[in-house]
């Protein structure tokens, strides 16, 4: 057991310092291409903190664990958006930019709502089965967003100083990459090694689940949001999130369902309903209080409604 707690620490400082780096890398890419920091934020740094998703639903999706899959995904989601939002909140209170508030934000909503749609059969497809046509259906709004993005891109006109050490693409790339590969690599230490002090300990797999292995595949965006939050770059703070949630439903579950069509259980349209309200809440925090900010109230919110829903789900298991 000592040597899992060495290596869960072990795991907790390459996540930091892998976060810090990524931050960094995606900070100065952004300045360097005279780019937004929520650019960057909503497409390589959300790419990035999402590949443990992606690898662990193909690998659940080609073994046909189809509660896997959709719990990864949606409880990554849940995850991101009242734990993560809310700790960061709390830290400092996040400044969303308008393009967030009224295009970002009602996307993240959309593919909540076509999850749903898909996933319970409400059309001519099979019903509770996320088929391979409707993976298509994810993977090219999935394209589509990236190709709004790209508008977004060329529409922008960032006025940014760059110094000569922070000008090489060597430099800059070698930073995403290595903080990737730390993030992804810490990430996989602390959940390891987590469940097995776990197991040891005699606490249930079911219980494991709900907890350690529904947060491990977040906690890329938990360190990255976190480091970007003491940084005061709001915007990378809040792309990460938003735009990992975009990810996970347009992207990973289209990859997955075309590795095998995914049979879905309707007991998590609970937790779909949660996502939604959780996004619908986040719009509309935009408007109470400070305009356009996630406030600390608001944030403290986000994580009590979260931790009262997994009190309820662990005493429903026990």
């Amino acid at each position: 057991m000592t040597i899992s707690i060495l290596l869960i620490v072990t795991g907790f400082l390459l996540l930091i310092k892998g976060a810090d780096w990524l931050v960094n890398g995606a900070t100065t890419l952004a300045r360097k291409n005279k780019v937004s920091d929520l650019a960057i934020g909503l497409t390589i740094v959300a790419f990035g903190t999402s590949a443990p998703e992606l690898v662990v639903n193909s690998i659940a999706s080609l073994e046909n664990y189809s509660d896997i899959v959709f719990g990864n995904v949606i409880g990554s989601n849940n995850f991101n958006l009242f734990v993560i939002l809310g700790i960061v909140g709390l830290i400092f209170p996040i400044k969303v930019q308008s393009t967030t508030v009224w295009k970002e934000i009602p996307i993240s909503f959309l593919a909540i709502l076509l999850l749903f749609i898909l996933s319970n059969g409400f059309f001519f497809q099979d019903a509770n089965v996320l088929s391979r046509f409707d993976g298509f259906i994810l993977f090219l709004l999935f394209a589509l967003f990236l190709i709004y993005v790209y508008m977004q891109l060329k529409a922008e006109t960032v006025e940014t100083e760059l110094t000569k050490e922070d000008s090489s693409n060597l430099k800059i790339w070698g930073f995403i990459i290595i903080g990737l590969s730390g993030l992804i690599l810490g990430g996989k230490l602390v959940v390891d090694n987590a469940i097995e002090i776990a197991t040891n300990l005699g606490v249930s797999k079911k219980i494991i689940g709900l907890t350690i292995v529904a947060a491990g595949t977040s906690l890329p965006e938990l360190v990255t949001s976190v480091v970007a939050a003491f940084k005061k770059n709001s915007d990378i703070a809040i792309g990460n999130i938003i735009g990992s949630n975009i990810f996970n439903i347009f992207l990973i579950l289209s990859i997955s369902s075309f590795v095998n069509p995914i049979k879905f259980d309707i007991s998590f349209n609970t937790d779909i309903y949660l996502l939604g309200g959780g996004t619908i809440f986040l719009f509309i925090a935009m408007f109470t209080g400070e305009k356009k900010k996630l406030d600390r109230w608001e944030a403290g919110i986000l994580l009590l409604v979260f931790m009262a829903y997994t009190l309820y789900l662990i005493g429903k298991e026990i």
